[in-house]
């Protein structure tokens, strides 16, 4: 039987590159659902490409545009509206696999929904586990769901670790591994001092030098905020303390992470940076399947460089490693601040550099909170919305 596979946030480049995987395999796979927060007419022509047989949209009148944008003789698929319709289809009993690639805390719910499901999640939203880490790893285990990561360096990281064919979610770091090295391009501004990038544009900052991404992540990935969010994933996804998570600048983006253990040696993960590899990887586990990602020639690519992140140009990352030793809460703190940050440099309404002063600042808030419980998904999201709002009224001032 073909396996199901709901895909939520499909407009966005990781559900345009799994479409786009999938179409290589259709005896293997058929696209149940999909998702979109926007961009209806590119929904529509995607459900119509993939037959799709369920769309979720966020309102009513996403969903009139949606049915205005569909053209054919095909049947129109089922349309479902709101939020809570997203968690439902990601638990959908139809479903087999979910690709979670909703960007930011509006993924979290129905990646979660998944997880609780025992589904096979190929995690792309790093919120649900930078903002919700111990209650997601707990929903995994709870329901035996399998739990891949799509981000590059996580999945490369999974794919230098040792497995029994199941991707589950481990209770401790795996024996005999000293240490996780994840990679970093080092963005567009790697060879720029702090004190030149004030007056950066949101065009400037979201040329990345290798990989084609959305605005909100390339930004990210040049203040190396992005990088930050993955070590807090890692330590999570691998269960591995902070302590034992590096970062190393890699200018080539041909090797996408490494795991070094014990005996000395160092297993690293190559191929061209195109996200088609990940999700072929997480799709097809443990079988590797066709990408439609071309032949990495190490002769062109000539040279690998590497070299340490210097926190004081990046203080986003030092920011992130200092979330990750205070708990979970600083976590939620950070990358609600970052977000708001990130929308606001976009439109104009805050400088580049002021990003990492912003998001200081709303970490300093969170310290001094005291009482926070973070028990279960209603305290994760108060929090966020709670750190959302503190960080709006520094940006308004």
């Amino acid at each position: 039987m073909p396996i199901h596979v709901t895909i939520l946030g499909s407009t966005g480049s990781i559900g345009h590159s799994t479409i786009d995987v999938i179409a290589l395999h259709p005896d293997r796979f058929v696209v149940y659902a999909l998702s979109a927060h926007s961009r209806m007419e590119l929904l529509a022509a995607q459900a119509h490409q993939t037959r799709a047989r369920v769309v979720v949209v966020p309102t009513d009148q996403a969903a009139e545009s949606f049915r205005g944008f569909w053209c054919g003789s095909d049947t129109l698929p089922e349309i479902r509206v709101g939020a809570q319709a997203l968690v439902d289809t990601a638990a959908d009993p139809q479903t087999d696999v979910v690709m979670a690639a909703i960007v930011g805390a509006a993924g979290l719910p129905a990646a979660l929904a998944a997880a609780n499901a025992g589904k096979r999640l190929l995690l792309a939203n790093k919120e649900a586990l930078v903002a919700a880490g111990s209650l997601f790893m707990a929903a995994v285990r709870k329901s035996g769901a399998e739990l891949l990561p799509i981000d590059s360096e996580h999945n490369a990281i999974f794919q230098c670790l040792p497995h029994d064919g199941r991707a589950s979610a481990p209770t401790g770091p795996t024996a005999g591994v000293r240490r996780l090295i994840l990679t970093a391009s080092g963005g567009p501004f790697r060879t720029k001092r702090w004190d030149e990038l004030h007056d950066v544009t949101p065009d400037q900052a979201c040329a990345h030098p290798n990989w084609s991404m959305g605005r909100k992540i390339s930004v990210d990935s040049a203040t190396m905020l992005n990088k930050g969010l993955e070590v807090i994933e890692a330590h999570w996804l691998f269960a591995m303390p902070p302590e034992r998570i590096s970062v190393v600048i890699h200018p080539q983006s041909v090797v996408h992470s490494m795991v070094e253990y014990e005996d000395g040696s160092v297993i690293a993960q190559l191929g061209q940076p195109d996200m088609r590899t990940p999700i072929a990887y997480g799709l097809g586990f443990p079988e590797r399947i066709a990408s439609g990602v071309g032949m990495l020639d190490l002769a062109l690519a000539g040279r690998l460089d590497f070299q340490e992140p210097d926190l004081e140009q990046f203080p986003c990352l030092k920011l992130s490693f200092e979330a990750l030793r205070q708990g979970q809460g600083a976590c939620i703190s950070l990358n609600a601040a970052n977000e708001i940050a990130v929308d606001a440099f976009l439109q104009g309404k805050l400088t580049y550099t002021r990003i990492a002063v912003l998001i200081d600042a709303t970490l300093s808030w969170f310290v001094g909170k005291s009482n926070v419980s973070l028990s279960s998904l209603d305290d994760v999201m108060a929090l966020d919305a709670e750190a959302r709002n503190h960080a709006a009224e520094l940006v308004s001032k």
